[in-house]
């Protein structure tokens, strides 16, 4: 008897507690809306840049970080940076980040390597922030101006110069790359050696197509010399050259022929010193005949009658065997 007697009593009550629950979950509904509009407003405060507005920071004052959702040191100075935001109406500099996963052009065009890293711009003059991610430490950097102390970025550095933009070229590359890779391997189900082996293909093609397009382009702005006049030319340096051997063998020849010249005077001038010698040795022996006669006559002139048979004396041959040195000599020195 006391149980249906019961559930009767609990019966009523029950809707009851319902329709309470339901008015207390509208209410802090109700009571949360308006703290979730100024929590997205607070948040508004720091600018997410790219690479469409990031030319905003070329003017007045701004403090810049780079960060990435998977880096565990960018989540811990977050809520720091979000509160030093906050205070960046009273010290007069803008606040912003990049994500470095969804801008990889901009974060190579500031040349990102570690994370989180943090850019103090004044004026278009960018300066490295070293120093911790605290809101008190980046308060009184901009208070103090302690950003003065600090050396500015060199001229081909800066995030506006060519070279920088031609990183951030190489960087977006890089990063349109990444994402094929993984529309390959992860959408399409091509195994990661098929993807590499799909770029390998492309990079060599494009590499092919953009020598062949260097080359048209050379052949057009600099055409190559026409064949008649290269023929031409040929011609006249072979006539150039046969011009050059004439002349050697002309004086080739003009020096031979001094050379016979001057042999054949040497010739004539032994021939004619042979016949001097031969005149001298002529004269020579006729003058001996001539003495030996008259030695001879005088000989038999003062010869005694009475000697009857005495024999007669020899000429010395001193004489004649110095006159045969002597041609001798001369001869030699002919011959030589």
């Amino acid at each position: 008897m006391a149980g249906p007697s019961a559930r009767e009593a609990r019966g009523p009550g029950a809707p009851r507690l319902v329709a309470v629950a339901v008015a207390v979950a509208v209410a802090v509904a109700m009571a949360g809306l308006p703290s979730a509009a100024a929590g997205q407003e607070e948040h508004s405060r720091v600018r997410a840049m790219t690479s469409s507005n990031w030319t905003l920071v070329l003017e007045g004052e701004w403090m810049l970080k780079f960060y990435a959702p998977w880096c565990p040191a960018c989540l811990q100075t977050e809520s720091e940076w979000e509160t030093f935001a906050k205070s960046g109406e009273i010290l007069d500099v803008s606040v912003g980040k990049v994500d470095v996963t969804q801008e990889p052009g901009l974060s190579g065009r500031f040349f990102v390597t570690t994370l989180p890293t943090i850019f103090h711009a004044k004026d278009g003059i960018f300066r490295r922030y070293r120093g911790p991610g605290i809101s008190k430490d980046l308060q009184d950097y901009i208070l103090e101006k302690k950003w003065k102390a600090v050396e500015p970025l060199a001229g081909w550095k800066s995030p506006s110069s060519i070279m920088m933009s031609g990183m951030a070229g190489l960087f977006s590359l890089s990063g349109g790359i990444r994402q094929l890779h993984n529309y390959f391997t992860d959408t399409l189900g091509i195994p990661i050696w098929g993807s590499y082996f799909i770029f390998v293909v492309t990079t060599l093609m494009i590499g092919l197509i953009l020598g062949l397009i260097l080359v048209l382009l050379a052949d057009c702005f600099c055409p190559p010399k026409p064949r008649i006049g290269t023929d031409q030319s040929e011609l006249i340096e072979k006539e150039k050259d046969v011009i050059i051997v004439e002349d050697l063998g002309i004086s080739e020849g003009s020096k031979d022929l001094s050379d016979e010249e001057e042999e054949k005077d040497d010739l004539s001038e032994g021939e004619e010193d042979k016949e001097d010698l031969s005149e001298r040795e002529e004269e020579r022996s006729n003058s001996n005949d001539e003495t030996s006669e008259e030695d001879s006559v005088v000989d038999e002139g003062s010869a005694p009658e009475g000697s009857g048979n005495v024999p007669d004396q020899q000429v010395p041959d001193g004489e004649a065997e110095s006159s045969v040195r002597q041609r001798k000599s001369h001869v030699a020195d002919g011959e030589q």
